[in-house]
C-alpha cells in the first residue's frame, strides 16, 4: 500500500518533529472502514484539502512561490491516499519538499494546522493505542521479524531481518531426514546462526520496546532460551513453519496469545488503579489527568479505547467542557495527554471502555 504509512518508529517520530520552513501543514480528517459511512470519506477528505489550501492562500506569512511547492505536495499526498484500506483516521503533513499520509486505527478531529512543526498528538496516540508488539519467527535456516497491531502483522525489515543462512556442506538426504529435527538445534552452526538474531532482535528491543512473542518448533524455542537472552522473557509460541510463513498465518498463530495478554495487562491495570486511590495517588477526570500529566507527575496513564471529550481552558488553568466549535476547543484534548504522558516517561494503557467507571474515561497513577 504505497504512501500509507502505519509504523511510528522513535526515530520517524523525533524526524517528524524537528522544525521546518513554514509553512508545515498538517491536516487531519476521520475515516471510516465500512459502508455506507465510508462514502462520505472522499467528499470530506477534498473538503478538507481544499481548505488547507484557502488557509495558504490566505496567509500572509506565505510567498506565491511556497504556496504553489506546498500544494503540490498536498496534491501529491492526496493521490496517495487509498481509502479502499482507509482504517479510522487520516493524517496528511505537507511542507516544501516532503508530505507524507498516515493511516491510524483511532480517529481524529476534522482539522487544518499551518505551524513550524508538524501536529503529531494524534499519531502518538493511535500508536499507543495499537498496542503494537513485535513477533520473532525462528527456524534453524531463516529468522523472521514481524511488526503486530490491532489487527494484523507485518513483516520489518529492522535489525537486519530476516535473517538466513545456507545449509553448510548441504546432504539433501541427512536434511530431510532432519529436518528442523530436535539435532539440528543442538549443531554448533546452528546455535551460532540463533545467537546472532538474538543478538540482533536485542537490538531492535533497544531501540523500540515492546513485548515480545516467538514462534517455532518447540525444539526451536528451547534452543533459542539457551543461547540467547531476550527470548526468555518472551511469549512463547510453538507453532513451526512461520518463519517462511505469511503475515495472516502469522497473526492466526499468535491472536489468541495476544488477546490473553491484553486480557492479562487490563487486570493488572485494574489491580493497580485501586491500589493508588488507597494511596491517594490516584487522578480522575481529564481536568485531574491534564494538571498532572502538565507537571510531569504520572507515572502510570489509563485511558478508555473511545473516550473523546471536548474542552477549553479557563482562567485558572483549568479545563470545561466546551462544544467543538467553540473558538478555543481543544477536540483532541485526549491524545495531547496521552503524548504528554509518554514524553514524561509514563506507561500509558489503553482499556476496554467503561472500565474506569466514575473516573469518566481517564485517570492517572501519580509518581509522587
Amino acid at each position: 500500500m504505497l504512501g500509507m504509512e502505519h509504523d511510528l518508529s522513535p526515530s520517524t517520530l523525533s524526524e517528524l518533529r524537528r522544525p521546518r520552513a513554514y509553512p508545515a501543514v498538517s491536516v487531519l480528517t476521520p475515516t471510516h472502514r465500512r459502508e455506507p459511512e465510508n462514502a462520505q470519506d472522499p467528499v470530506r477528505l477534498r473538503n478538507v484539502v481544499a481548505e488547507a489550501k484557502k488557509q495558504l492562500e490566505s496567509d500572509p506569512a506565505v510567498t506565491r512561490e511556497r504556496r504553489s511547492e506546498v500544494v503540490r505536495q498536498l496534491d501529491q499526498a492526496l493521490q496517495e491516499v487509498d481509502l479502499a484500506h482507509a482504517e479510522d483516521g487520516l493524517v496528511i503533513f505537507a511542507a516544501p519538499g516532503e508530505h507524507q499520509v498516515w493511516s491510524l486505527a483511532r480517529t481524529v478531529p476534522e482539522r487544518v494546522v499551518l505551524s513550524d512543526t508538524f501536529l503529531t498528538r494524534n499519531l502518538v496516540s493511535a500508536h499507543a493505542a495499537e498496542r503494537p508488539f513485535w513477533v520473532l519467527s525462528v527456524s534453524s535456516d531463516r529468522v523472521t521479524l514481524w511488526s503486530g497491531g490491532t489487527d494484523r502483522v507485518t513483516e520489518d525489515r529492522a535489525g537486519g531481518f530476516p535473517m538466513t543462512r545456507r545449509p553448510v556442506n548441504f546432504d539433501a538426504e541427512r536434511q530431510e531426514r532432519i529436518g528442523d529435527m530436535p539435532s539440528t538445534f543442538r549443531d554448533e552452526d546452528t546455535r551460532h546462526f540463533l545467537r546472532e538474531a538474538d543478538a540482533a532482535m536485542g537490538m531492535v528491543l533497544r531501540e523500540q520496546p515492546r513485548p515480545l512473542y516467538v514462534t517455532g518448533e518447540q525444539a526451536a524455542l528451547s534452543a533459542m532460551d539457551e543461547v540467547g537472552s531476550v527470548t526468555k522473557e518472551a511469549v512463547h509460541v510453538p507453532h513451526g513453519g512461520l518463519a517462511h510463513g505469511t503475515p495472516d498465518a502469522v497473526w492466526q498463530a499468535v491472536r489468541p496469545k495476544v488477546a490473553a495478554e491484553a486480557r492479562r495487562s487490563t487486570e493488572a491495570v485494574a489491580r493497580e488503579l485501586e491500589s493508588a486511590r488507597g494511596r491517594k495517588a490516584f487522578a480522575a477526570g481529564v481536568d485531574e489527568v491534564w494538571q498532572s500529566a502538565r507537571e510531569g507527575r504520572v507515572r502510570l496513564l489509563a485511558v478508555e479505547e473511545n473516550y473523546r471529550v471536548t474542552v477549553r481552558d479557563v482562567l485558572d488553568g483549568h479545563l470545561i467542557p466546551a462544544e467543538s466549535d467553540d473558538l478555543d476547543s481543544r477536540e483532541d484534548i485526549v491524545d495531547e495527554i496521552v503524548e504528554q504522558c509518554l514524553e514524561t516517561g509514563a506507561d500509558v494503557r489503553f482499556v476496554p471502555d467503561g472500565m474506569l467507571g466514575d473516573a469518566h474515561g481517564i485517570a492517572g497513577i501519580l509518581r509522587y
